[in-house]
């Protein structure tokens, strides 16, 4: 009985901590518990089913951007990921030495290392995406297209607002997990979408998704 009383007053300290109204912080909890149950179950847990490569997610990230978008610059890359030149390097190091991505040189300028996806690396992107699908099926299944459409609306008002009201950072944000497209609301709320930009400044924004 102690150990009960303990955790019921654990749990009304812990709702007490959040001020405002109830419905405020039920929607802070759910808004928690829906981006873990996303990053556990629909990345990590997928990701290491379809893979036993040691691949971190922003890696996998990064791979699925090239397959998906196209050539990348090597310096794009380390732009993408929002590090240093070195650390941008040792992530395409490893990404090639698993044999997901493929150095070779650009034909306008030699000096220029071209990055794209191996075949492996977009058949591990095709195989994720699939697996997703089936997981998703279920639980789609038991929301209506009205309802769904209706997430996907409060969703995307919810994180727009969220994130308008944080200052802007220069390095790609990666919000969307690299599911690029083109005219993004996150990036209208940024001022534009750095991934655009960097797409851009190479003469090769034509390679980006198109709307979603």
């Amino acid at each position: 009985m102690a150990v009960m009383r303990s955790q019921r007053s654990t749990v009304a300290h812990a709702a007490s901590v959040l001020p405002g109204p109830a419905h405020h912080r039920r929607l802070v909890r759910f808004t928690h518990i829906f981006s873990s149950a996303v990053r556990e179950l629909l990345e990590i847990k997928l990701l290491q089913e379809i893979t036993r490569d040691p691949l971190s997610l922003s890696q996998f990230h990064l791979l699925r951007a090239v397959a998906l978008n196209g050539q990348f610059h090597s310096a794009e890359l380390a732009g993408f990921l929002g590090v240093s030149a070195p650390a941008g390097t040792k992530n395409i190091d490893k990404l090639e030495r698993l044999g997901f991505i493929v150095r070779h040189p650009c034909k306008e300028d030699r000096r220029v290392t071209l990055l794209s996806a191996s075949a492996k690396g977009r058949r591990l992107v095709q195989r994720y995406e699939a697996r997703k699908a089936r997981s998703l099926a279920p639980v789609l299944e038991r929301f209506s297209s009205d309802e769904l459409r209706q997430l996907a609306r409060l969703l995307e008002r919810f994180s727009l607002s969220l994130i308008e009201h944080q200052e802007a950072g220069s390095a790609l944000c990666l919000y969307c997990a690299a599911y690029c497209i083109r005219k993004c609301p996150v990036g209208r709320v940024r001022g534009g979408c750095p991934f655009e930009r960097l797409r851009a400044a190479h003469g090769r924004e034509k390679s980006i998704g198109g709307a979603a």
